[in-house]
């Protein structure tokens, strides 16, 4: 363990203390906190335990001095499950802390979150009906999942998201997205896109729904507007990949709707309280890492 990981876990406990107010509960309180389940969540993701089972007989060996009590597998599962709502509002607290919050600059774009490899889980699985079929242009490959919607700061501070069946078009996904939190989004903001929300009538939306101003790549059957745009798209790829890479998006484990939720949640998280923390700590390299993989 290194002083940074137990810098950042003592401080996203500190800062739930201090402006996340607990849900109402009936009965006994539980023995592991919502403060301290969060942070044992952000600790399995950034030392790269895809799997709870090895995470908790980790956490058991190694970090009983940092928590007054550690659940077992399943207690630990239960109550992630459960806790995708409290990780949404917690990722939307952090990310009003940091500076870029009141830039002008977003990033919205999607990714495959794939649930299932064989055609017999697919008909087994309790995410029947609510994952689908689509096709990854990246990797030219199809596969069977959800898409991940996502809307970041410059730096990959996370803002608001969602999951979709990758069925439904990307424009309708983001459209509901941005009426759903709308108070996320003022007038004057700029949102860097890819080709995939091209479209005039989601670009009247935007502008006149919410006053932002859509740029994407332009497209080869229309004139010259914005260029290609290479470069400034690589910054949401880059977050994509952080999420897939150290923070093993594609290897969240889950089994139902509510267990996807959650560890999608469980990994934006992890990337959000790793950048608030890098600001609060003037470290140059706002999505770095390093400091907290081991």
């Amino acid at each position: 363990m290194t002083p940074g990981l137990d810098a950042l876990l003592a401080a996203l406990y500190v800062f739930m203390d201090d402006h996340v107010a607990p849900p109402r509960r009936i009965g006994r309180p539980p023995r592991l906190t919502d403060a301290e389940l969060l942070c044992l969540a952000v600790a399995q993701v950034l030392l790269g335990f895809p799997s709870a089972r090895h995470f908790i007989r980790f956490a058991h060996a190694r970090l009983g001095r940092l928590f007054r009590y550690l659940p077992q597998q399943s207690a630990y599962n239960k109550r992630l499950n459960t806790a995708g709502p409290l990780i949404s509002h917690v990722i939307e607290a952090l990310a009003r802390q940091v500076p870029t919050w009141n830039d002008n600059l977003r990033l919205i774009d999607s990714t495959p979150l794939p649930c299932a490899a064989s055609r017999e889980t697919v008909k087994r699985s309790d995410l029947a009906g609510h994952c689908g079929y689509g096709y990854c242009r990246s990797h030219s490959r199809f596969f069977w999942g959800f898409r991940l919607y996502l809307v970041t700061t410059a730096e990959g501070m996370p803002v608001t998201w969602c999951l979709a069946n990758p069925k439904i078009g990307e424009r309708e996904v983001m459209t509901a997205l941005l009426h759903r939190d709308h108070h996320l989004v003022h007038a004057g903001q700029v949102t860097l896109a890819d080709k995939g929300f091209a479209g005039k009538e989601f670009e009247a939306l935007l502008t006149e729904w919410f006053g932002v101003h859509p740029i994407r790549p332009d497209r080869k059957d229309e004139p010259v507007r914005h260029g290609r745009l290479a470069r400034s798209r690589q910054w949401i790829e880059a977050v994509f990949d952080t999420l897939k890479g150290p923070l093993s998006l594609e290897h969240h484990g889950g089994r139902t709707p509510a267990g996807v939720f959650a560890r999608t949640a469980q990994r934006l998280l992890a990337l959000a309280t790793a950048i608030w923390h890098n600001w609060t700590t003037g470290t140059k390299t706002k999505r770095s890492l390093i400091a907290y993989d081991h």
